[in-house]
């Protein structure tokens, strides 16, 4: 059993099909080299991922009644580490979890042909989704493009047994200890080179154990998710996201939680997070069924717009990087992302927004800056959420739908408290000015240690010619003048 974005013995598809299929099975996880050489050593996500298999490994050897068990980790390339484990243990088959990313999909059909060389058989089971990106089709038999409809035919496909919990207990005397010749602690951080801060590593909650205790505090307030989420200075959102991307935690057992949670009355609270569930399951069957998404817009006629280039763009994208752009929530947000590698949903929508329609930037570079950034980092989330954003992708709403980075300061952080947390420079500034301190009074501006320009920048661009400009760019692409646009 190859352990991949499934750190978990608890409702594994994989390792439970092995247990139950065969008489012996060696469990392994490697640290992919091919993924891991290019990160900063800094990286939290090599952190996580290295607590939660230490974690897998005790969770393993306490599951197995045979003693020795224990999980067999190499810091190698997967492809030739797994033909290398498969021919040294003699087995027949490899069994693992599908991974839908085009990337992981070429590697697994290398993977296949290795070991096919050697007459093993390589078994991938459907366990990231609840539903594969083939599964849910049209009445024509085509994929779903826009969420709404997709969403109402994948919940009336869902039974009771697409979400029955794959058990690894019942059949765990399988579990076979590894001859000693392969056997090898497992690599510590600094051997594989990176040195990420153990205390936010710790913060995340790594493991298991880490993504059962936060599924258990955010059940405990899942009934008011639907009215705090969009508010950065609350605790509204689950934070399992990360747990979901490195399968901590399986997506079958949130849906369970969340249809439970609905009949027990947490109400609309539990039915939105159900739908956002839907939403990471929407984008994975996009990005499975429309793999060109990784590098172009879904909608083929928005790789004809013309974006911002040159020194002038550069600087621009510098500066929103950091958080400098003269706005505040776009600004924290940044800084809440730079500083922690979390950014809350609603400012993933408000920074992206931001960076296409008021700069005017290729949403590819915001997405790669989030990729190499996010804790939760997940191509299809990631690249549906940015093409939503840029009004490129699989989306109902309106390419002329544009954000306006003050209202959505002043609705979603009213009282400045998440702005003040991540831009302190201007803390001391009243409610009233703490969304555009290019508005402020001058003595409140004084009063509050603020110089617009030098102790916080003023405004990269101004709202409004900007979106005169994005209308105009939008248009161009569509055939229409922009002054025909709503």
């Amino acid at each position: 059993m190859w352990f991949r974005r499934d750190l978990r013995c608890n409702d594994n598809t994989a390792l439970h099909q092995a247990l139950r299929q065969c008489e012996r099975v060696y469990v392994a996880f490697v640290f992919d080299r091919a993924i891991l050489d290019p990160l900063p050593r800094q990286d939290r996500r090599v952190g996580f991922i290295h607590a939660s298999v230490l974690a897998l490994d005790r969770d393993l050897r306490a599951l197995s009644p045979t003693p020795g068990v224990n999980l067999i980790v190499r810091h190698a390339h997967a492809e030739g580490a797994i033909a290398d484990l498969a021919f040294q243990l003699g087995v027949d088959a490899v069994f693992a979890n599908e991974d839908y990313e085009p990337e992981a999909c070429a590697r697994d059909e290398r993977v296949r042909s290795a070991l096919s060389s050697l007459g093993v058989a390589f078994h991938l089971h459907k366990d990231q989704v609840v539903f594969a990106p083939n599964e849910i089709r049209t009445q024509q038999g085509k994929p779903y493009s826009v969420f709404t409809p997709f969403k109402n035919a994948w919940l009336a496909r869902l039974t009771e047994e697409d979400l029955e919990p794959r058990t690894a207990a019942d059949h765990a005397a399988s579990l076979a200890a590894p001859p000693p010749a392969l056997q090898r602690p497992i690599p510590s951080l600094a051997e594989m080179g990176f040195e990420p801060p153990a205390d936010e590593v710790q913060r995340l909650l790594p493991g298991s154990d880490g993504a059962t205790q936060r599924l258990r505090d955010f059940l405990g307030r899942i009934d008011r998710y639907d009215a705090l989420r969009d508010y950065p200075a609350l605790k509204g959102p689950s934070y399992l996201s990360v747990h979901l991307r490195f399968g901590t935690i399986s997506i079958r057992e949130l849906v369970a939680a969340a249809q439970a949670a609905a009949r027990t009355g947490a109400g609309t609270g539990a039915t939105t997070w159900l739908s956002e569930l839907v939403w990471r399951e929407f984008y994975f069957q996009i990005l499975g069924m429309y793999p060109h998404v990784v590098d172009h817009s879904f909608k083929p006629e928005y790789d004809r717009i013309t974006w911002e280039t040159g020194a002038e763009a550069d600087a621009a994208f510098d500066a929103w990087c950091q958080g400098q752009t003269g706005y505040p929530l776009v600004d924290a947000g940044m800084r809440q992302l730079n500083q922690t590698g979390y950014l809350h949903n609603r400012l993933r929508m408000v920074t992206a927004s931001f960076l296409v329609k008021n700069l005017g930037i290729d949403w590819r570079r915001g997405e790669r800056y989030f990729a190499a950034r996010l804790n939760d980092y997940d191509l299809a989330a990631n690249n549906g959420g940015w093409q939503w954003c840029a009004s490129t992708g699989c989306d109902a709403q309106p390419w002329f739908r544009i954000f306006n980075p003050v209202t959505q300061s002043e609705r979603f952080d009213p009282e400045g408290r998440f702005i003040r947390r991540y831009v302190p420079e201007i803390a001391q500034l009243p409610n009233t000015s703490i969304h555009a301190p290019w508005k402020a009074k001058p003595v409140d501006l004084a009063a509050a240690d603020v110089r617009l320009g030098i102790d916080y920048p003023a405004p990269i661009v101004a709202h409004e010619a900007a979106r005169e400009r994005t209308l105009a760019r939008y248009a161009a692409v569509r055939g229409r003048q922009a002054s025909t646009v709503p």
